[in-house]
């Protein structure tokens, strides 16, 4: 199944990269940048363009500008006419270089925006490439709540009614971040990392049955809600099933995949008498210790000296041997 491919306007890298218009064809808000790669267009300055990808943003710093001002006039016109013949998406110039009058020639001539800014060329197309990453990030919605627990962010899951909401509300009275309720948009901005947000219409609001909606920022304070949190473990929530078998000893690690990434995952069964909000503190900082290379169930295990006979894969027929667990 192929994904589905997401563009951000022109329009919203120009007013977050302190950009400046020097040529614009048309609004800037209809023209759609689909590409999160950038291009610096040397090899096309002296006609290589076997693999050019005009999809993405040109970006023209100190070398290419002083390379083109080293040409003959009848070399930069040439150079300059295959250029922007390609049609590149936009052509963005560094450290506050003016655009020749000849490249704003060919730049009206094939209706190529042209936009300038002062930073350092590095500098901005790191900070270009990171926003394109995020704004064109394969993305999917989840139903679920996304809470930061102590630096963690813990998306609960679970059926309509399991009482994820209701957990998160202690989380945040226990003095824990909520980032999104219901409707959970999860971004892979990188191959290692899920970024989770909610919807804008919907931000920070939270249904509570019985009560309703609450407003949780203006209930609660601003130090209480987040926008955007690293998604690092998810918490399954389920009514107790007093048939199923639930690990008690947590000595091999569960993974769900989110958008190609393993994500560390655990079910908690859910009854009356146990406080679900403690439970996903512990379960957070525990989290923190494995990914620190910590594991309480392989010291135990070594303290009674049975390391060597778990068989792989069955941590639980080892453990229900013992009363205290």
């Amino acid at each position: 199944m192929s994904m589905q491919q997401f563009t951000v306007p022109l329009s919203k890298l120009i007013g977050k990269l302190n950009i400046g218009v020097v040529y614009m064809p048309e609004e800037s808000g209809e023209i759609l940048i689909s590409s999160a790669d950038i291009n610096r267009p040397g090899l096309q300055l002296v006609g290589f363009f076997e693999y050019f990808d005009n999809k993405r943003i040109q970006l023209m710093g100190k070398s290419e500008m002083t390379f083109l001002s080293q040409q003959s006039p009848e070399v930069q016109e040439q150079a300059l006419e295959k250029f922007f013949a390609a049609t590149p998406v936009a052509v963005i110039i560094s450290r506050n270089f003016s655009p020749t009058e000849l490249m704003l020639e060919k730049a009206k001539k094939y209706k190529v925006p042209v936009l300038v800014t002062p930073e350092a060329t590095s500098n901005f197309a790191s900070a270009l490439n990171a926003m394109l990453n995020i704004e064109l990030a394969p993305r999917v919605t989840r139903h679920g709540v996304l809470v930061e627990v102590y630096g963690e962010g813990v998306l609960l899951l679970g059926d309509s009614g399991v009482g994820k909401s209701e957990t998160a509300i202690e989380l945040v009275k226990r003095g824990h971040r909520l980032i999104a309720d219901d409707a959970v948009e999860i971004r892979r901005v990188s191959s290692k990392t899920l970024v989770g947000s909610s919807p804008e219409n919907i931000r920070h609001f939270l249904e509570l049955r019985g009560i309703g909606i609450i407003n949780v920022r203006r209930i609660f304070g601003i130090g209480s809600v987040k926008v955007t949190e690293n998604i690092d473990m998810l918490i399954n929530l389920e009514i107790w099933n007093q048939s199923k078998v639930y690990d008690r000893m947590g000595m091999e690690n569960e993974f769900t995949d989110i958008l190609g990434i393993s994500v560390p995952s655990l079910t908690i069964p859910v009854k009356p008498g146990r406080n679900l909000a403690i439970i996903i503190e512990v379960a957070a900082m525990n989290n923190r210790q494995k990914k620190m290379g910590y594991n309480a169930a392989h010291e135990l295990l070594e303290r009674l000296g049975m390391g060597d006979d778990i068989p792989a894969g069955s941590p639980q027929k080892k453990a229900d041997q013992f009363d205290f667990f």
